[in-house]
């Protein structure tokens, strides 16, 4: 699932007539590159949620073959947050109820190897206690004190000297259970799940060490179009 519904408040007036994941960055739409990257995954479907300007990102994407997959649209109407747009797409029955799923912001650039990370996730989640698994990344200047710190691929909620303090990358792999006391069509955000998941030890997660962008603001996508321009 690529979340896709934000208005992206920080990014105006560019998102004032244009959803932020249809933001152009290296001459292509922000969504198309993550499109393309699961597409070469090997992934075949992918649940796109939608609110602010939805028409206009089904309007461009269409039904996902122009970039090798399936999309399947999840129309919100007015924005639910994370985890809100998540459990609207699982009542739906767009995403598995029963088996975890790989979920990525719309907002975001990486070179990641999907793959590779769901192959390690999944081996992951062979402990039925852990609810996720989480991308992490260094943290950037615009978000210095990160989010959670790391332990031998454990996310810990007393760190330790010698634990790395990072920052959510906005892609990890999830159980349908961590959202299944949601009433689906209310807003909830996903972050105090996560946290509650960590604090009953339920949380793994992986450092990438590649290139990762959060387009949180106009000078970021400008950073990021001219990095893709110029090859890094």
């Amino acid at each position: 699932m690529i979340l896709a519904a934000g208005r992206g408040e920080r990014m105006r007036p560019l998102t004032d007539r244009c959803p932020k994941p249809l933001l152009p960055a290296g001459g292509r739409a922000l969504i198309a590159h993550l499109l393309d990257a699961l597409a070469r995954a090997g992934l075949s479907r992918v649940v796109v949620n939608t609110a602010h300007l939805g028409e206009r990102l089904e309007q461009a994407l269409g039904d996902g073959r122009a970039h090798g997959l399936r999309i399947d649209w999840s129309r919100e109407g007015e924005a639910l947050e994370t985890a809100g747009g998540i459990a609207l797409a699982l009542e739906r029955g767009l995403l598995p109820h029963d088996e975890p799923f790989l979920l990525v912001n719309g907002d975001i650039w990486t070179d990641l190897d999907f793959s590779s990370f769901v192959g390690r996730a999944r081996r992951a989640l062979d402990d039925p206690r852990i609810d996720a698994h989480l991308l992490l990344v260094d943290n950037p200047p615009h978000h210095a004190a990160g989010d959670f710190d790391l332990r031998a691929m454990r996310v810990v909620s007393r760190p330790q000297s010698g634990d790395e303090r990072l920052t959510y990358a906005g892609v990890g792999v999830y159980r349908p259970r961590l959202f299944a006391d949601l009433v689906p069509g209310t807003r909830a955000p996903l972050a105090p799940r996560l946290f509650a998941a960590r604090d009953r030890d339920a949380l793994c997660a992986e450092r990438h060490r590649g290139r990762w962008f959060d387009i949180g603001t106009p000078q970021r996508l400008a950073e990021l179009d001219r990095a893709l321009r110029e090859g890094f």
